[in-house]
């Protein structure tokens, strides 16, 4: 690999990032309080009938204790609330509120946004390409195995 050049992790951080910047600057012109990007990813990855927070935690890749704080700052703002989990006693769903639904549905008209400013700088095509394949199913990543190190 040439020295300069950037690995694909790298490159598809970057891509998100300037999703999340783009979507993070049009919140900002419309909205008094700050939101943050822990705070963005727990509402795309949250479900419409709510989730626990341990499996938001999961899903975007943090501690349980972070995707709490972000749940619950988001509580406080009357964007999602806490309901029971019809399955377990001990256990609590987050979902949105009925203004959670309506910045969930602005934040979604952004990102169309964003995605058709991309189209006019890389053309359509490229959107289009770069979409299907993200969404091939790439499988598990290889792992180790304990017979000589080889990747399976």
């Amino acid at each position: 690999m040439d020295a300069g050049r950037r690995n694909l992790p790298q490159l598809l951080g970057e891509a998100r990032r300037w999703f999340e910047e783009g979507l993070l600057a049009a919140l900002e012109e419309g909205r008094s309080e700050q939101v943050s990007m822990t705070q963005l990813q727990l509402f795309a990855v949250l479900d419409d009938q709510g989730t626990t927070v341990s499996e938001l935690a999961r899903r975007m890749g943090v501690t349980r204790q972070t995707a709490h704080q972000a749940a619950h700052s988001l509580v406080a703002a009357g964007l999602l609330e806490q309901v029971p989990h019809p399955g377990s006693a001990r256990q609590k769903l987050i979902r949105r509120t009925a203004a959670g639904r309506r910045a969930h549905e602005e934040a979604t008209a952004m990102l169309e946004e964003l995605e058709r400013v991309l189209a006019s700088r890389i053309g359509p095509d490229g959107v289009l390409a770069l979409r299907e394949i993200l969404e091939k199913p790439w499988g598990r990543p290889p792992g180790r195995t304990t017979t000589g190190g080889q990747a399976t």
